[in-house]
């Protein structure tokens, strides 16, 4: 081993001559010089061009001949010119790029807009005025509006390479079937060039009925609302069909079918069923109750089923001026509030008040289906008295803004006149409007049959006469206008509820009744015509059940100062 390493270092010792050292390293520096000499012959080689397409305002020789030369980490580099094109269309000066056009050639030639569509078809529906957005969605949109246009741009269905600047509808007749539209886009066509252009769509109006104003077929109904209420009038239902009217809660209902005690409510769909349920929910004491399914057919092979679906919305038998009894462990309960009380309001909830001590109660829907009950006299049982004497006396409940006084007031029946003398001595909550002079109807608990076994025990502590409200002897005046509705079949019903509208203001604000081709409703007209004849006096009263009196304008006035 010994043997073979002093052979080795003899055969490298000639390496480390140092002639052999620096004669090596000569050599090396000699072959990279080379090498650098060779790499930029090549470069600027490569570089050279045509002295047409490298003149420039700047540098008319093309190639820079004397650059400045500067050493960066042992090599030497040299600044260098980009060649230039001619463009195809102007002949400017340009450095090259795919298209061989300047930016002001690009934007004029290239056509954004040639991808957008010139036609465009949409749905309108002529009864309702809405728009179809595809699939199944319905708009409404008034002509040349924002939300027409809203509905314009989004059938375009502009890409995402487009940017939208401007759009406006251009003036076309009002009953076209087109709508141009003008839009102003922009889009890249080369490295940050935006190029921007003008185009015009037109909309071609197709009419075509919507599911809601399509006619149905009423035999083909998926949910059905019964509106029952046993009474022996059809006033509620009068106030109801103006409020469905006003509200358009039945406008989805393929048919409505007139029943005993009341009214049958047929909808496509149960969804529709349910909102109407609810709505008549939120408007009037109705007991609330869960839908009834019923299988209709059904097909084993495919598994579908077909079923239809049915709820009774039952009303409260109690309605507006009727007389109530209430149940004496109830009228405990309301902190002896009865036992008679008079209903001053039907809503979803009932308003009770006691006509002598004008104690007042309004109870929800849901607490008069827990203990129902009924009214004692109704309207029909109502008798005209004459007002003979008014006294005023105090009370110890506060109801300026109710709109009711305690009287004791001297009344006599008017069918009496010439038969007897009879004078009756009662105690009313309508001292504020009663004069000696004055029509007033009121209930005959005397000569009344009572359907109450509770109240026809305490009859003897019950006063003769109840008086309800205040009336005018007026000649009946025939409506000027005719309704088809269903209140028409009964002119006596109507006719009472038309006064009730006259009678009562809050009953005309709550209500919106249905109106005709010139936008004015029929039954409201007619209204407004008898309002023009309504005496002063008559005007006084009604604002004084609205709670209005000299006494509250000084009292307002004083404040002021």
């Amino acid at each position: 081993m010994s043997k073979i390493r002093k052979s080795e270092g003899r055969k490298e010792s000639y390496k480390r001559n140092p002639d052999f050292v620096s004669q090596n390293r000569h050599n090396r520096f000699a072959g990279l010089l080379f090498i650098r000499q060779f790499r930029r012959d090549d470069h600027l080689f490569s570089k050279r061009t045509s002295i047409f397409d490298a003149q420039t305002p700047d540098n008319q020789q093309g190639i820079d001949l004397s650059p400045d030369m500067s050493q960066v980490s042992g090599f030497f580099t040299m600044n260098q010119t980009v060649g230039r094109i001619l463009c195809c269309q102007c002949g400017t000066p340009i450095p090259p790029n795919k298209a061989n056009m300047c930016n002001h050639c690009l934007r004029v030639e290239c056509n954004v807009a040639s991808t957008l569509p010139s036609r465009v078809n949409i749905t309108y529906c002529p009864d309702c005025g809405r728009y179809l957005q595809p699939p199944t969605t319905w708009l409404k949109a008034e002509r040349d509006s924002k939300e027409l246009l809203s509905f314009c741009l989004k059938r375009l269905k502009l890409q995402s390479e487009f940017r939208l600047v401007h759009a406006n509808f251009l003036p076309t007749e009002p009953h076209s079937k087109r709508i141009q539209l003008r839009l102003r886009v922009q889009s890249e066509v080369l490295n940050q060039v935006y190029a921007e252009k003008s185009h015009d769509v037109e909309f071609v109006v197709g009419y075509q009925k919507c599911h809601s104003c399509m006619p149905g077929n009423p035999d083909h109904w998926e949910g059905v609302v019964q509106v029952r209420q046993h009474v022996s009038h059809m006033r509620t239902f009068l106030s109801l069909e103006q409020l469905i009217i006003k509200h358009h809660a039945a406008l989805h209902a393929v048919k409505i079918k007139p029943v005993k005690d009341g009214i049958d409510f047929f909808f496509r769909k149960k969804s529709d069923a349910a909102k109407f349920f609810f709505f008549l929910a939120r408007v009037a004491p109705v007991k609330l109750r869960a839908f009834q399914k019923k299988l209709k057919s059904q097909d084993s092979k495919s598994n579908i089923s077909r079923y239809e679906f049915a709820v009774c919305a039952t009303i409260s038998p109690i309605c507006h001026d009727d007389l109530v009894y209430l149940p004496s462990k109830l009228s405990a309960q309301l902190g002896n509030l009865g036992p008679l009380v008079i209903c001053t309001k039907v809503s979803n909830n009932l308003s009770f008040l006691n006509p002598f001590t004008l104690q007042s109660y309004v109870m929800t829907s849901g607490m008069y289906w827990k203990q129902p009950f009924e009214s004692l006299l109704s309207c029909k049982q109502l008798v005209e008295y004459i007002v003979l004497d008014v006294e005023v006396v105090t009370s110890d409940v506060e109801s300026r803004w109710l709109g009711h006084t305690l009287a004791d007031v001297q009344i006599a029946r008017v069918s009496d006149f010439g038969k007897n003398d009879k004078i009756s001595s009662v105690r009313t909550h309508l001292g504020r409007i009663l004069k000696p002079g004055d029509f007033a109807l009121g209930y005959d608990l005397s000569a009344a049959n009572f359907n109450n076994v509770e109240a026809e025990e305490r009859r003897t502590s019950f006063p003769d006469v109840v008086l309800i409200k205040k009336t005018y002897r007026e000649e009946q005046r025939q409506a000027s206008v005719k309704d088809d509705s269903l209140q028409a079949k009964d002119d006596s019903e109507y006719e009472r509820f038309k006064k009730d509208l006259l009678v009562n203001p809050e009953l005309r604000f709550n209500i919106s009744l249905d109106e005709n081709e010139d936008g004015c409703s029929k039954v409201a007209s007619s209204v407004a015509s008898d309002l023009d004849h309504v005496p002063l006096d008559r005007l006084e009263d009604i604002f004084a059940e609205l709670g209005l009196s000299d006494e509250d304008g000084s009292v307002n006035d004083k404040e002021s100062s």
